[in-house]
């Protein structure tokens, strides 16, 4: 069904609750590949010193709002044509481990990419005082919905320098990294189930770009942040191809004009999978 721009752009929905605990941190690290490492156990830990959360944890209280926005008038779409393209996370205040969250939605911008639309959806998590802990802008590419004469949006930017990267990771996925991944709400069959898979144009199911960007975002936080949550501010990413579970993600990182510019690679294809990525972090 086309997009309708005179009644999408702009539409909003009514905060959505969403109850935060110490097992849902838990189930996120997991999830993005945290394991035994000794550095990585206050994620996955809640005894002294006690628990924190991951900074790319920030797009999970998100999930419920982002789903309801496929119900807005004028943005009806077939699932099996969407996949995730863009996504920016802001960190305003760090999390606190239990309690409930609220977020809401807006319709930001439709873009016209020409055989795809790109639809970036907004949205702000707040605690129950009202203060903004987060703010994501998810860009979600719906194929076949392009064409339509609109604008074309910005360039990506954050493009890598020409230089071999200051800092490399890399970090194992699992087989069964998808369905660890899902158990945090993000419940696209495109990740589980062959069938839908294969009627998406793959030929098995693929990881969640939000999966690999968490692995990208714990990178970064070890590298350039000492492991310390407080440290990451912001990050924006491309999700330019498709993850396969138990491949490796190979992270390239760059420190260019106050910013950390990133890629990740699979190791096994070398595909660049995120691309034009950039962390704001603090010294």
């Amino acid at each position: 069904m086309p997009i309708d721009l005179s009644k999408a752009l702009g539409a909003e929905t009514p905060p959505m609750e969403y109850e935060c605990n110490q097992n849902k941190l838990i189930l996120y690290a997991l999830g993005v590949g945290v394991s035994t490492d000794p550095d990585d156990l206050k994620f996955v830990y809640e005894n002294p010193p006690g628990l924190v959360a991951l900074p790319s944890f920030g797009v999970v209280p998100a999930f419920p709002a982002l789903m309801s926005m496929f119900g807005v008038e004028g943005l009806e779409l077939n699932p099996v044509m969407i996949v995730h393209g863009e996504q920016y996370l802001e960190i305003h205040k760090q999390l606190p481990i239990s309690g409930k969250l609220f977020t809401g939605s807006k319709v930001l911008n439709i873009y016209d990419k020409g055989k795809i639309a790109l639809i970036e959806l907004e949205s702000e998590t707040k605690d129950e005082s009202g203060e903004l802990i987060y703010r994501n802008v998810f860009g979600i590419i719906a194929r076949g919905e392009g064409g339509f004469g609109g604008d074309k949006g910005p360039a990506p930017g954050n493009e890598p320098p020409e230089r071999k990267p200051d800092k490399v990771v890399e970090m194992p996925t699992l087989k069964q990294q998808a369905l660890l991944y899902a158990l945090s709400g993000d419940i696209n069959p495109l990740h589980r189930d062959p069938n839908f898979a294969a009627m998406a144009g793959y030929d098995r199911p693929i990881l969640h770009g939000l999966c690999t960007f968490g692995f990208a975002c714990r990178a970064v936080l070890k590298e350039y942040c000492g492991n310390d949550p407080e440290k990451f501010k912001s990050v924006k990413v491309r999700f330019s191809r498709h993850v396969f579970p138990g491949e490796t993600l190979v992270t390239e990182m760059w420190k260019e004009d106050g910013k950390v510019i990133f890629q990740v690679k699979t190791k096994e294809r070398g595909e660049v999978a995120v691309s034009n990525a950039a962390a704001e972090v603090l010294e």
